[in-house]
């Protein structure tokens, strides 16, 4: 049984409890969520969740069809199977006193972040991209010490015309 990272994409009615529904149904078949994104999408009443999850293919085809199960489900794509864009947020705020800015800007200048808060003793920085970028910069700052951090989760689309 081969374990991997898949991204699927559910177009679900904007409805309460769907979000409940959903995150319940993958518990219930003993997947994790590593990260689940929900916001509108591109049609009025509908919302598009993003979930990041890891698991074999045979487990992640039966959740795609208990997914069709559950009313308010309009679509399941598995945004994996496909060359795809994905992006998440980081924001972290870490230890930085007036002497060594020079250094963590240097980082962020190198990563293409950008502070978007300044303290006397702190700095916030925020990161956009793929997970590994976000790790890595995270690596990095953590000799500053980080004080806080917070990511969104990924949010990913399908490369290209295809839908």
């Amino acid at each position: 049984m081969i374990m991997t990272r898949h991204t699927i994409s559910v177009l679900v009615n904007n409805q309460p409890g769907v979000l409940q529904r959903v995150a319940g149904l993958f518990g219930r078949r003993g997947f994790n969520i590593e990260s689940i994104t929900v916001g509108e999408s591109e049609e009025q009443g509908l919302s598009r969740m993003v979930i990041v999850t890891i698991g074999d293919d045979k487990t992640l085809e039966q959740v795609t069809k208990q997914l069709y199960k559950l009313i308010d489900v309009i679509n399941v794509v598995n945004l994996s199977s496909h060359p795809m864009v994905a992006r998440e947020l980081a924001l972290i705020k870490i230890n930085a006193k007036p002497e060594r800015r020079p250094e963590v800007l240097g980082i962020v200048e190198t990563f293409r972040a950008a502070v978007v808060d300044i303290g006397p003793d702190t700095l916030i920085v925020q990161v956009v991209g793929d997970s590994d970028k976000i790790d890595a910069m995270v690596e990095l700052l953590k000799p500053y010490g980080i004080r806080k951090l917070t990511r969104t989760g990924a949010t990913a689309m399908i490369r290209g015309s295809i839908d």
